[in-house]
């Protein structure tokens, strides 16, 4: 294959991606024309329409779609080895793309950031909430980071943070008014506040004890999708929350919270990094594992 040809193909793969010849060649660095010439004589050698043009936007044709496929895996090895081959002239450097659910954000990322930036000045790391299970390759990312019950078995998968713990808590003018639960069934009556996960499910929480295990669809006066904002609530007295320890250790320990049916929230899985196996790694997501596996 000349070399000309393997330009060619990366061009194309670009206008893809972008979804507009204008798109690749700011991309690219180049002259849309030159973008355009590109895929022509791509298109003149191979015999076959590969993007089908319109006035605002190009797609793959069915036979563009089969080749780029086919290509993917190819040029992402490609990809991979030179950037391997920039990073190992000094230190880990590029970007890294990582999926990543809200509360690893704050739990197990957030308070590391600061040291990791510091250590890698090279590495601009990009980092996409994302709660619902995304798969790394298909949406273009290093890595992701998730509940060790939630991963997948193809991926290779690294502890980056201790076990970890649910609570459920209740301000103590809540419980003025409102007995303590000692059951989870007991939770029935209780204003609870919910979880809406992005995927427009909600939580259902979940109890185990002495093997029994409990799922509960609780109901209560508010809905939210930030554990910070539950969080406040239950210190404001609007109800029962159900929350990461992390998330309401400081207010327990200042009197703001109680806790309830500790014995029926044993502890379980922290975050896990994963990403898919591969014959090289590049520096900078080893970097990344190996700088945050040391917090678990």
């Amino acid at each position: 294959m000349k070399r000309t040809h393997l330009s060619q193909l990366a061009v194309l793969a670009t206008v893809a991606q972008c979804g507009s010849f204008r798109g690749a060649a700011k991309e690219l660095g180049i002259a849309p024309s030159a973008v355009s010439h590109a895929v022509s004589s791509l298109e003149a050698r191979l015999g076959v329409r590969l993007l089908a043009r319109s006035t605002r936007s190009v797609a793959p044709t069915e036979a563009g779609a089969q080749l780029l496929e086919r290509l993917r895996p190819a040029l992402s090895e490609i990809d991979l080895a030179l950037e391997s081959a920039v990073e190992a002239r000094d230190r880990p450097a590029g970007i890294l793309r990582l999926t990543v659910p809200r509360t690893a954000a704050h739990l197990a990322l957030t308070p590391r950031l600061g040291a990791f930036a510091s250590a890698y000045p090279d590495i601009v790391l990009e980092i996409v909430i994302e709660d619902r299970f995304t798969d790394v390759v298909e949406g273009g990312f290093d890595a992701g980071v998730r509940l060790g019950e939630s991963l997948q078995r193809d991926m290779i998968a690294v502890r980056i943070g201790p076990n970890l713990r649910g609570a459920v808590v209740g301000a103590p003018s809540y419980f003025a008014t409102m007995p303590r639960p000692s059951h989870p069934h007991d939770l029935v009556g209780h204003r609870c506040l919910r979880f809406r996960f992005s995927s427009g499910i909600l939580y259902r929480w979940e109890f185990e004890k002495d093997g029994e295990e409990i799922e509960l669809a609780v109901q209560g006066p508010l809905i939210l999708d930030e554990d910070h904002l539950i969080a406040n609530a239950a210190v404001d007295g609007a109800g029962l929350a159900f929350l990461f320890e992390d998330y309401v250790r400081e207010a327990l320990a200042a009197g703001k919270l109680i806790r309830v049916l500790e014995d029926w929230c044993p502890p379980f899985d922290g975050f896990f990094i994963y990403y898919p196996s591969r014959r090289q790694m590049r520096p900078a997501l080893r970097a990344f594992v190996d700088f945050f596996k040391t917090t678990g």
